[in-house]
């Protein structure tokens, strides 16, 4: 039997959809076939393009190699002290501000001496008064030699005049040492630089009651300043005395004379002191470090390399690109190394590089292992 169904109406959106389903298609095959058009151009361009240019040098095996071994010590002012007084007294005039020049025999301080002022004038006339008596003792007992004689005067008379004026000249003795002594004392109330030097500290100010032997300042001589440096007891056994040395205080290397080695082992550091004249001309402060340089042979196979030309590796294994002839051009190979000994921009190693193989000595960063590259001189 025929079917009657009534037919389906059109509907709009259903070729809408086969529409964009076949552009979107049209696109991703328009899309890959650009992007392998753009793979194919970019082979073909790396196939041409020329290789890349390195500085290259030459590793060269030796049985040794010279490093610099570094001593630390400090520099020491040939004199310093603590200066004091010795007598007690009053603070009058000031020790000068830390950081002052001074020369020797210049006054540092002084003490208040107006007690010692009087005390030595009431000396001095007391022995003025004694060295009158003296002269007319004396006049009497020359006077009474004349007339004993006639036996005017009697010898026990004379003799009393005689006796008083070989006492009267003890007195006199006694006044003039306290008369000195007071002049001491009184030359004592100043301190006196003993040196040419610094003031390095002060310790009291002005009004101050100081005892003997209280300290009133630092003074650090100015001239004769050493360093002392500790070095091993191996070494010391090596240093000769008179011999000139290489120092290094801040950026400034200079030769110093080597005074003495003591013969002790300091038992905190376990380095013996050295000591060394620094010369005139050098400007250091007390306690600054210097550095003594010494050169020393290494018995060690290996060769030298800027440290430029090295990678670090995994587990701290250092590469090298050791350069390997490949047609007209050169290959680079990967070479593991270990680093012996860094001075300044080279490094003293060993490993698997063989003796006079070239090495990429800089820009590791613009190729890895087995690119091909066209070599530069030999740095």
């Amino acid at each position: 039997m025929a079917s009657n169904s009534p037919p389906q109406p059109w509907k709009p959106h259903s070729s809408r959809t086969a529409l964009v389903g076949t552009g979107v298609a049209i696109g991703i095959v328009a899309v890959i076939t650009g992007l392998l058009h753009f793979r194919a151009a970019l082979s073909a361009d790396s196939a041409d393009r020329a290789p890349l240019p390195v500085a290259t040098t030459v590793y060269e095996l030796q049985d040794s190699h010279a490093r610099t071994v570094s001593y630390l010590g400090l520099v020491v002012a040939g004199r310093k002290a603590d200066l004091g007084f010795e007598i007690t007294g009053m603070i009058l005039t000031p020790p000068p501000r830390p950081g002052t020049a001074v020369r020797r025999g210049d006054t540092l301080a002084a003490l208040d001496d107006t007690a010692l002022q009087a005390r030595r004038k009431a000396t001095a006339a007391d022995l003025q008064q004694v060295r009158v008596e003296l002269d007319l003792a004396q006049l009497k007992a020359r006077r009474q030699a004349d007339l004993i004689k006639t036996g005017a005067v009697s010898r026990d008379a004379f003799d009393e005049t005689r006796l008083r004026a070989l006492a009267l000249q003890s007195r006199v003795d006694a006044e003039a040492a306290r008369l000195a002594s007071l002049d001491i004392e009184l030359q004592k109330s100043r301190l006196t630089a003993p040196y040419d030097g610094v003031v390095a500290d002060r310790y009291v100010q002005q009004g101050a009651i100081v005892n003997p032997g209280v300290p009133v300042l630092k003074l650090l001589e100015s001239a004769g300043q050493e360093a002392e440096i500790g070095v091993s007891a191996e070494r010391a056994a090596k240093l000769e005395p008179g011999s000139r040395y290489s120092l290094k205080l801040r950026d400034h290397t200079f030769q110093a004379q080597l005074l003495s080695v003591r013969p002790d082992v300091d038992r905190s550091t376990r380095t013996a002191t050295s000591v060394f004249a620094l010369p005139a001309d050098i400007d250091a402060l007390d306690g600054e470090p210097v550095t003594l340089e010494l050169q020393e042979t290494v018995a060690e196979t290996g060769g030298w390399l800027p440290i430029a030309a090295l990678l670090e590796g995994n587990r701290g294994i250092w590469t090298v690109l050791r350069l390997e002839p490949e047609g007209d051009h050169l290959r680079t190979i990967s070479e593991a190394v270990e680093v012996l000994e860094v001075n300044s921009d080279r490094a003293f190693v060993r490993g698997t590089l063989p003796d006079g193989a070239a090495v990429v000595a800089s820009g590791l960063h613009r190729i890895s292992a087995g690119t091909l590259v066209r070599g530069e001189g030999v740095n």
